[in-house]
């Protein structure tokens, strides 16, 4: 990892856009199937951040299943423990005395309720009278956001077109037959929750409500009748108003009873619009909220009034300007590229297929862009899309890593906006959080939990004590959400957002992290208490256990949170007291521990795991999400998190793997991140294939299994994490290539500093480079491969643009001698060099 010395290097500036001096490569971004989907995991995906639907595609009974990002059970409520200040004292009491059993016991007597759970809308019906059918074809066109449906009946050909639209905000689905004459069909709504289905003034309408309570699916004591409880309509629970429009230039259009009814037509025009009574997360939705059907029926009179190409054409043009931003193709188009999606899967391990890797890297894109949205709610565990009333962890905010994990691409993958959604509930999170602190921990700031809802409950769950801690107790997600605030300003530039958005919230949750900070034996600073979520560890008296001071992720969450509130304090120059307090407490926190295997330690001790390849890779959080470990400053704990990760072994559900491909391209080493790629196309859910651990579906949607969306966005910031990375001092150049990827290009990934990066290479190696500053001023590069640059200097490992001002891991505490030589013995070439506001600078490889 040495530096070779100087070399030439070309300096090109252009006055033109970045994106418009590439050569856009050609790219096959499309799911695509020769048959409808039978159920709900084999179904496309539509939505345009608040109103999502999957789509089936039968020719004779469409079913288009309907989702709001409101649309949730419960309202909110008093979810903190009055009772739970005394056992803090009493956890820290009985660790200290090494009682684990009796720590974690005394933990169940922080929580307080469960949380409340997203909601299924209803369904759209299309039937139909087609048969017989002939070439069948439906797909999602990603480029597009439209998904379509064509087959011959009799011949005739029909087609339908679907999407959802963020400008008009409605939900677009066109019908056409190819013979004048030929369409009729017959339109109604179900639901699956409490609904009613009336015709009013020629429109279709769906009035639908959420139960007041809903228990989670993992939650059995009750049966399902009491698990999920109504009120009257008007009482407590969320509303939802979804209206119907048809229109179409012949035939004709009419109500029998809960049903429209087109005959004789030949293109159809159907406009769904959706409104909820939500009125922020501090009112209850039923006793104080909105009216939702004057909006939803002034949402549909708006988009009525535009014809089918014109609304189309807005919609293609908002989403293309998020989509379009990134390009990537990996090798050329495999034998198998033609065949059908759920095919290219099941052929994927014997016939490797480098686009399907590449389409799945744009679906993760294409989920983000159709269900996080600016003024919408942030993706939660299903992303849009659910189908349960008690659905699989209430689809709720998991934010022991699963709401984080759906925003890993977002900085990344050039689509930075649409964080919005996660900072808006991170906002009320941390209000509610507040009372949480005081309340449960009597202590200030504020803190959340390991589940969260759309109602932002802050407190542990667990029905007041029969939830387990190693998840339920869980206090650190407000500084694991605290990252993406600082992130998205080292990325973006914008001091507006630090100063008046990131910094209180970062301050608040640092507040409470410090109140909840203690000396250990060595002198230093460590949680009171903690857990790795969520894995157990064999205490000295033989009990499976999750509880101890200063585990390892709590160690990483805290080095990094107040790093990050110190840095912003110097860069907004305010706060000089508190940056002068965590000034002189950050050289005083505990340092990573290794074992004497060499291995980074979990817990305080080198205890035994209860599962050495659990899924969850919590103590590794310093190597990602986080920036604290690298082969350049932090040589002994990038072993010994490589050494830490080959504990975890290569298989696991399929969030996991996505998070292992992250680490994997941390570590540099690209053909292992591909093997963990590899094992994620494992078919789950396919008709007659038998299948272990976790994979994706015939939809290429994630599987947990059950579904989890996070899985999709790991997986895509993983690859884009194998192509550039940016966190650890430089701007680094294909740092995790495999070998498999002999030759390719990506166009718009975008690093810290507000920088964003072309590549192409050949026959495993770079050929060119384009790095465009947005915000301009000192960049470094790094790279495996000499590059031509002139007038670029040799770095000597400093970085002077302040987005790149980081802060590695203080040398850890190391048992015994272990072996922790770097495994990689390749030399890093690194250059500095300025680049202008506005302008770009083209990189040209030497030959070694």
């Amino acid at each position: 990892m040495k530096h070779i010395p100087f070399f030439f290097v070309t300096l090109f500036f252009f006055n033109i856009t970045f994106l418009q001096a590439q050569k856009k490569p050609p790219q096959d971004l499309k799911l695509s199937y020769d048959a409808p989907a039978k159920v709900w995991m084999e179904a496309l995906p539509i939505g345009n951040g608040s109103f999502g639907a999957m789509v089936f595609g039968d020719p004779n009974q469409e079913i288009i299943r309907l989702n709001h990002d409101t649309f949730w059970s419960g309202a909110p409520k008093n979810w903190n423990n009055e009772k739970a200040p005394p056992f803090i004292d009493q956890v820290k009491k009985h660790l200290q005395a090494g009682r684990f059993k009796e720590a974690n016991q005394a933990m169940k007597n922080i929580q307080g309720p469960y949380n409340q759970s997203y909601q299924p809308l209803g369904d759209l019906l299309l039937t139909f009278d087609h048969q017989p059918i002939g070439r069948y074809e439906r797909d999602l066109n990603l480029s597009e956001g439209v998904a379509g449906v064509r087959y011959v009946s009799n011949g005739i050909t029909y087609t339908r077109e679907m999407f959802a639209s963020y400008p008009d905000q409605i939900m677009v689905i066109r019908l056409n037959a190819s013979q004048k004459g030929q369409l009729d069909f017959k339109a109604t709504f179900d639901s699956r929750v409490k609904h009613q289905v009336t015709v009013i003034d020629n429109s279709l309408v769906l009035r639908s409500k959420a139960p007041k309570h809903v228990d989670p699916n993992y939650f059995q004591r009750y049966p399902d009748s009491l698990a999920v409880q109504y009120d009257e309509w008007g009482g407590e629970g969320m509303e939802a108003s979804t209206h119907l429009k048809i229109l179409t230039k012949d035939g004709q259009v009419s109500a029998e009873g809960d049903q429209m009814v087109v005959k004789g037509a030949t293109e159809a025009l159907l406009l769904i619009s959706c409104a909820t009574s939500f009125n922020g997360r501090f009112k209850s939705p039923g006793l104080e909220g909105k009216q939702p059907t004057p909006i939803a029926t002034a949402t549909l009179a708006r988009a009525e009034k535009a014809p089918f190409k014109l609304l189309r054409k807005r919609h293609v043009k908002d989403h293309r300007q998020l989509f379009d931003r990134v390009h990537l193709q990996l090798e050329e188009a495999s034998k198998t590229a033609a065949l059908p999606t759920n095919q290219r899967i099941l052929q994927f391990q014997q016939q490797p297929d480098p686009s399907l890797v590449a389409l799945l890297f744009q679906y993760g894109r294409y989920l983000l862009i159709a269900s996080s949205r600016p003024g919408a709610q942030a993706a939660n565990l299903q992303g849009l899309w659910s189908e349960k009333i008690r659905p699989p962890w209430s689809s709720n905010y998991t934010i022991n890593i699963n709401t984080e994990m759906n925003y890993w691409p977002a900085e990344v993958a050039n689509l930075s906006e649409l964080t919005e959604p996660l900072f808006g509930y991170l906002a009320d999170l941390a209000v509610n959080g507040a009372e949480t602190a005081r309340v449960n921990y009597n202590r200030p700031g504020w803190c959340s939990h390991h589940n969260g809802d759309l109602w932002a409950q802050s407190a542990p769950v667990g029905n007041f004590g029969e939830g387990d801690p190693v998840w339920a107790n869980w206090s650190m997600s407000g500084p694991w959400l605290c990252q993406h605030l600082f992130e998205h300003y080292r990325f973006t530039g914008d001091e507006v957002f630090l100063r008046d958005t990131a910094y209180p919230l970062m301050k608040g949750a640092a507040t409470f992290l410090m109140a909840m900070l203690e000396e250990n034996e060595e002198g230093k600073l460590e949680t009171i208490f903690g857990t790795s979520p969520e894995n157990l560890f064999i205490s000295p008296q033989g009990d499976k256990v999750p509880v101890c001071p200063g585990p390892a992720m709590d160690l990483a969450l805290t080095n990094e949170l107040l790093q990050n509130c110190l840095l912003a304090t110097q860069v907004l120059n305010i706060d000089p007291r508190f940056g002068a307090q965590l000034a002189a407490m950050i050289p005083k926190l505990q340092a990573f521990r290794i074992n004497a295997e060499g291995r980074l330690m979990e817990w305080n001790h080198d205890f035994v795991e209860v599962d050495p390849q659990h899924r969850h890779l919590s103590h590794l959080y310093g190597l990602h999400p986080g920036n604290q470990i690298n082969p350049w400053q932090t040589p002994e704990l990038f072993e010994a998190s490589r050494n830490a990760l080959l504990r975890r072994g290569d298989k696991a559900t399929g969030w996991s793997m996505g998070w292992k491909t992250n680490l994997w391209a941390r570590l540099l080493d690209g053909d292992h991140a591909l093997t963990i790629i590899n094992n994620l196309f494992n078919p789950i859910g396919f008709e007659g294939v038998k299948y272990e651990g976790g994979g994706v579906y015939p939809n290429l949607l994630d599987a947990h299994p059950p579904f989890q969306i996070d899985g999709n966005f790991g997986v895509t910031a993983g690859i884009a994490e194998m192509l550039l990375q940016s966190h650890a001092g430089a701007i680094h150049l294909l740092p995790a290539l495999p070998t498999r990827w002999k030759k390719g290009r990506v166009e718009g990934l975008k690093a810290r500093g507000g920088f964003e990066v072309a590549i192409s290479w050949d026959n495993g190696a770079i050929q060119q480079a384009v790095v465009y500053a947005k915000l301009g001023g000192e960049c470094s590069i790094r790279s495996a491969w000499p590059l031509e640059i002139k007038g670029a200097k040799l770095t000597d490992g400093s970085h002077p643009n302040k987005y790149y001002q980081g802060w590695p891991a203080a040398p850890p505490m190391i048992q015994g001698t272990p072996d922790l030589n770097p495994k990689d013995s390749k030399a890093y070439y690194e250059y500095n060099l300025i680049i202008p506001s506005g302008k770009k600078v083209q990189l040209t490889a030497l030959t070694k």
